[in-house]
């Protein structure tokens, strides 16, 4: 018997971070929250374009939640699993419905509904929104329910705490945390009997990207280090609207394409009727007549979209690779790496619906968007790949689920209706990594969104993870943990803090003469060059070897504040070390997916390879050796069979410029070898995690 009530830990204060912490309290269990920065300024905040659900006045054009549980997984390009997503699409109503009596403000019709927008990656208004803010009015909405939990004395809220490293027993299991206290540089163990890692995406390895400098993806990589495993690690979503800055790039919501805007370059047709790139292409776009403006998703995919928004609401990789590749072409605005996002034509009140975005790109340009287009360009924008994870259903499980979780005795579905299409209910695997007791909710969890999340779902997935999955967490704290936290010795908490207080004791001694900010650009540019839009194997390899050397440059790291009070350059060097560990696992499992999948475009295997790689790149790291191991878990598909994802193009695919054939037949020399490489790298070694 615990001398103690069971406890959970919840790392990350953002929308998963918080959904879990009300659900968890709600339930009865004590919580310890811990954020980087105030909960109301986590990333989360940032979102802007709205949350997708077939509530009912949507259900009445003919949506449902089948239409968005397909939707999800074709954008997904169909390696997302099956279970989670089909239970993410039938509980979205639910969230919608909790969130506005909630008193999330979001926009209505005249009639007093629910107001939706058109969102990329379906041609149904599935998108509800609160302005151009939603993310920010969601948070605030789910902080409020937090704050009635604190008040109880349910919930401890940690703010300026960093996590620094999970805290294992001899059996392996996860039993709290060490963290580091901003302000005082106090660090700390917590005990917890199940720790829940919300703490969203990675992209600031890559420099710059529309996320926030707190989304490292630090978190993830001490886990990782600690033995948890990544899943699908290279894939990274590049968002096709974003304002290019000199600090970093900030998004133009795909709420702005929702709502009629038009994607275009300055462009003129020859005699024979083709686009060639606009002998003025810097002219002022005001000055730029229609007959000289090529839409360029309007013309390759004409029947995506409702009049007049043809095309413009495919989803983001398409979108992504469209513009990359017409400014690759010759067309970008002034020559250079941009081109239009135009909302100039819509009516005033459709642009009140995007104050908040057009306020940003005004504040930061100088421009009116309401009057002259904007300059935008693609740029990272989220991480579908993160912790491992699992998950209970009635389904035969992939591979390396069931060396996790224990067979189940009985089914809880009818047998006169057959299985249950989604997750158990509460079952307390629902979200678990290898590493059992630690959970990964939210954006660091790689289950939902595939090789390409859908607009708007971001934030479903969040929300539902929390809510969902959270009664996991509790049903795991209380009917499956034998040796609970409270009850353990004290050595374990203490060899821990003193492992980080060693790291960090290291960083700021060490007499070295690398600056980690200029080692952190040098690593942002590899990576972007390498990791992004297309990706090419030799591109990754040698990005492979120049990150090793940053690696290697890294062990001679000095910190410019070596005081003991509010040391953010020590915060940033410790994160610098885990996003070059983060961006190996990153680049190796890219360069063994040896296909074109969502995001994942490699322009020497142009083709998506279902035979070989309707998989999950799973990674696992071991610290001794310093090296990564890529497995391979075969994705089952009980629902839905795979397809291919045209969105109505209108040709044959010709994105390569000429290149499509001659890689056809490379990959065609090696597809013996392929094959071979493929049977050794699912040989796994009998998993010790346990």
């Amino acid at each position: 018997m615990a001398s103690e009530q069971p406890r959970v830990i919840v790392v990350g204060g953002g929308l998963a971070g918080l959904a879990a912490a009300v659900r968890i309290a709600e339930a009865g269990t004590p919580v310890d929250l811990f954020s980087m920065v105030p909960v109301k300024r986590s990333h989360s905040v940032c979102a802007q374009g709205g949350i997708n659900a077939a509530t009912e006045p949507v259900k009445q054009e003919g949506f449902s939640e089948w239409n968005h549980f397909d939707e999800t997984l074709l954008g997904g390009d169909f390696i997302n699993h099956q279970p989670p997503v089909y239970e993410m699409a039938y509980w979205a109503p639910k969230v919608i419905d909790l969130m506005d009596r909630m008193g999330v403000p979001f926009n209505r019709t005249a009639e007093g509904f629910l107001d939706r927008r058109y969102f990329g990656g379906s041609v149904f208004r599935r998108t509800h929104f609160a302005g151009a803010s939603t993310g920010q009015q969601l948070l605030y909405a789910l902080d409020e329910q937090t704050r009635r939990y604190e008040a109880a004395g349910k919930v401890n809220k940690y703010e300026f705490w960093e996590f620094l490293w999970p805290v294992l027993d001899e059996d392996g299991e996860c039993k709290g945390i060490v963290a580091q206290d901003m302000r005082t540089m106090e660090v700390k163990a917590f005990r917890a009997d199940a720790v829940v890692i919300a703490t969203g995406g990675n992209g600031v390895v890559f420099g710059k990207t529309t996320m926030s400098v707190i989304c490292t993806g630090a978190a993830a990589a001490r886990c990782y280090q600690a033995g948890a495993w990544l899943g699908n690690p290279e894939m990274i979503q590049v968002h096709p609207t974003a304002i290019p800055g000199e600090d970093k790039c900030r998004l133009m919501s795909e709420s702005a394409r929702g709502e009629g805007g038009r994607v275009w370059v300055p462009a003129v047709k020859d005699e024979s009727g083709e686009w060639k790139p606009h002998p003025d292409a810097g002219r002022h776009p005001n000055d730029i007549p229609e007959h000289e403006r090529y839409y360029i998703l309007e013309e390759a995919y004409p029947n995506y979209g409702p009049t007049p928004r043809h095309g413009n609401l495919v989803s983001r990789d398409v979108a992504t690779r469209g513009i990359f590749f017409a400014v690759q072409k010759g067309f970008g605005v002034g020559g250079g790496r941009m081109a239009y996002l135009d909302i100039t034509h819509l009516p005033a009140d459709t642009k009140e619906k995007l104050a908040a975005i057009l306020e940003i790109y005004e504040k930061f340009t100088g421009d009116d968007p309401r009057h002259v287009p904007m300059k935008i360009f693609p740029a990272v924008h989220y991480s579908m790949g993160g912790l491992y994870t699992v998950y209970e259903s009635d389904y035969d499980q992939p591979k390396f689920l069931t060396d996790i979780v224990p067979p189940r005795e009985t089914k809880e579905s009818d047998p006169s209706k057959g299985p249950h299409p989604g997750m158990v209910n509460g079952s307390p695997w629902n979200m678990m990594t290898n590493i059992k007791g630690l959970y990964a909710f939210g954006e660091v969890n790689y289950q939902y969104h595939g090789a390409t999340r859908l607009g708007a779902n971001a934030l479903l997935s969040c929300i539902f993870d929390g809510l969902y999955c959270g009664l996991s967490v509790v049903n795991y704290v209380k009917n499956v943990v034998t040796n609970h936290a409270a009850d353990m010795a004290a050595d374990v908490f203490n060899a821990a803090v003193a492992d980080e207080q060693a790291k960090i004791d290291h960083l700021v001694q060490n007499q070295g003469e690398v600056n980690p900010y200029e080692l952190h650009r040098h690593l942002g540019e590899v990576m972007t060059d390498a990791c992004t839009v297309v990706r090419t194997e030799q591109g990754m390899i040698d990005a492979l070897e120049q990150v090793r050397d940053i690696k290697e440059q890294y062990s001679r790291v000095r910190l410019t504040d070596t005081g003991l009070w509010t040391n953010q350059n020590l915060s940033f060097a410790r994160a610098l070390w885990d996003m070059i560990l983060y961006a190996e696992a990153m680049l190796l499992a890219g360069i063994e997916r040896k296909e074109s999948r969502g995001c994942h475009y490699h322009l020497d295997y142009p083709d998506r390879d279902d035979a070989s790689f309707l998989a999950t790149a799973v990674t696992e790291y071991d610290p001794e050796a310093d090296e990564h191991t890529v497995m391979w878990e075969d994705v089952p598909t009980p629902l839905v069979q795979p397809r291919i994802r045209s969105y109505g193009k209108k040709e044959t695919d010709d994105e390569q410029g000429g290149k499509k054939k001659a890689a056809k037949k490379k990959a065609a020399k090696k597809v013996a070898r392929k094959k071979s490489s493929k049977k050794k790298s699912t040989r796994r070694k009998k998993s010790s995690a346990r």
